[in-house]
């Protein structure tokens, strides 16, 4: 079975918020809370969280990108980590047991639905 994977920005941060010193990014904590949550929910040997450096949409807040081969790939944004990390996961559910990855609008954790940005066609090969 392919294994799927969740990108998860770093360095993520609400852009309306200043983020105090010394504590983590939106990005980190969202990852937290992701690798916590897939530890008790989803086997292992499905899923991959991949902590990047950064996805290149710092105005968007938490951006997060789903992603698995032959499947198109997901881009989430402006995820808020308390909410965002179960929706998410909720998801990866949908998104693993779909064959060919193509989960309808309405199918989508609520949280979400306003959260999606793209829908990537996967590569042919």
């Amino acid at each position: 079975m392919p294994k799927h994977t969740v990108f998860v920005c770093k360095s993520c941060n609400r852009s309306s918020e200043e983020r105090p010193e010394k504590s983590l990014f939106d990005g980190d904590t969202l990852l937290d809370k992701l690798n916590t949550l897939c530890s008790k929910k989803l086997p292992s040997d499905e899923i991959i969280i991949q902590p990047v450096g950064c996805l290149w949409a710092c105005s968007q807040g938490c951006v997060v990108a789903v992603s698995s081969d032959e499947k198109p790939t997901y881009l989430f944004v402006n995820l808020t980590p308390e909410e965002s990390a179960a929706a998410l996961l909720e998801f990866m559910q949908l998104y693993i047991k779909s064959r060919k990855g193509n989960i309808v609008w309405e199918k989508l954790p609520q949280v979400l639905q306003s959260k999606i940005f793209a829908q990537i066609p996967p590569v042919e090969a």
